[in-house]
């Protein structure tokens, strides 16, 4: 629910845009509120799941999780929906790094790596069935029901969840404390740079300087708290580690393009080339395809080699299919025009998600697991939200500028451009900073 919710609005934009007169600002808002709370919070709840009980933190979030997306789904004007969707990143917050660090918790360790490997395959499918998903639900019913659909999937997950799944927790000293600071001064960091990042064009200069400034402070404090703090939010020792540096560095890289392309593709479908929501979810389905099918395939074969090659090919394939997506516009076929750049993107992030996943995982003791999951998935959605809010005013985009075929066109291509340098950025990352040979991750 979590993962397919970061990107199931997308397709949903256009149409809900339309029904409640939205700008494309406030449509950056639908999709970059979730995000935010989401990037903002994670850590804490791969905290509070590692102190207070994975299970328990886990089931709390899906229920908040399928209360937003009721509000989400019952919201009469884009400014209730908005937030909704920073509801839904708060309850995504605990239940995301709860779900893998069960996994880490749970199973013996010569099982971790497929059931990661399965892991990484299942979220990278549900970012990448959103298009589809929500094109269904919308031509079947309405834009609402993408948010509907939470509630029999949460009803099913905590029955399932309450009947096989074990409590567990990492014991705690009686000096230890939560990290309020710490989750604050992120938190304050990261929404003051989207903001600006999203809301530039409007304000003033010294508007934005003063946000940038609040932005560049907090961080500086989350640093110096973490770093001083005996309990941190984010334990920088992990960081330390060259492949954990790297493999999250790439992170943010890739999964910064993934976000702005999903973002920019399904408008440009729909705008530019007349298709309808279902028939541009239906154009990224081979994605999904080569996700399902070699995914733990490609896990696997990281831990024979090692990640360092799929974790610095993926993303260059990745990058080459974002290239050949460039073109498209009024004109294009899908056969010719969109498949082939899909087909490639989606064989870039089957190699490198389990790889990526595991290597992360890896460099963490077991005790930091929650910690651990937290801080790439974290840094996995602040890229995509720092891309989505930078990009459409980077290229020249606003107001009703996605109604515009015309016009939209030349942002998009613009916009993929940059993305596909991102992906690029990516790889070149991966090969530098990860030492070759099979026994990468054991290293970490």
């Amino acid at each position: 629910m979590a993962f397919l919710d970061g990107t199931v609005v997308n397709i949903a934009l256009r149409v809900l845009g339309a029904d409640l007169d939205a700008t494309l600002t406030q449509l950056q808002w639908v999709v970059n509120a979730y995000l935010l709370t989401l990037s903002a919070l994670i850590l804490v709840g791969g905290s509070l799941a590692d102190r207070l009980g994975r299970r328990r933190i886990y089931l709390v979030g899906v229920v908040g999780f399928a209360l937003a997306s009721l509000g989400c789904g019952l919201a009469p004007t884009v400014e209730v929906l908005i937030a909704a969707r920073l509801l839904q990143g708060v309850c995504g917050a605990l239940l995301t790094p709860g779900s893998l660090a069960l996994i880490q918790a749970s199973l013996h360790p010569d099982d971790r790596a497929r059931a990661i490997g399965t892991w990484s395959g299942l979220t990278s499918i549900a970012i990448l069935a959103g298009p589809f998903v929500g094109g269904w639900l919308i031509d079947l019913a309405s834009w609402r029901w993408i948010f509907f659909i939470n509630l029999p999937l949460a009803a099913v997950v905590v029955a399932l969840c309450l009947r096989f799944v074990p409590e567990s927790r990492e014991p705690v000293g009686a000096g230890t404390r939560f990290d309020l600071p710490g989750a604050a001064t992120s938190a304050v960091a990261l929404a003051a740079l989207t903001y600006v990042l999203t809301e530039a064009a409007g304000l003033s200069g010294a508007t934005v300087g003063l946000l940038t400034g609040i932005a560049v402070l907090a961080a500086i404090a989350f640093g110096v708290r973490e770093r001083r703090t005996a309990h941190p939010l984010v334990p920088l020792s992990l960081f330390a580690d060259r492949a954990f540096s790297t493999a999250n560095a790439m992170t943010l890289l890739v999964y910064g393009a993934l976000g702005a392309t999903s973002f920019f593709l399904t408008l440009q479908l729909q705008v530019s080339v007349g298709m309808s929501p279902l028939q541009a979810g239906l154009a990224s389905l081979p994605i999904t395809g080569l996700l399902i099918v070699f995914s733990g395939r490609a896990g696997a074969l990281a831990g024979r080699i090692g990640p360092r090659v799929p974790m610095s090919l993926g993303p260059l394939l990745a990058a080459a299919g974002t290239w050949l997506l460039v073109g498209v516009d009024a004109g294009t076929t899908y056969v010719s025009g969109v498949l082939p750049g899909v087909v490639l993107f989606g064989a870039g992030l089957t190699l490198l998600v389990a790889p990526l996943t595991a290597s992360v995982l890896a460099a963490a003791p077991d005790a930091h697991a929650g910690v651990a999951s937290g801080i790439n998935n974290a840094i996995a959605r602040t890229g995509g939200l720092l891309a989505v809010a930078a990009l459409p005013a980077a290229v020249g985009l606003g107001g009703a500028d996605y109604r515009d075929p015309e016009v939209f066109t030349a942002g998009y291509a613009a916009a993929q451009m940059i993305c596909a340098v991102l992906l690029a950025l990516g790889g070149i990352v991966s090969w530098v900073g990860l030492r070759p040979g099979r026994h990468t991750t054991q290293e970490l």
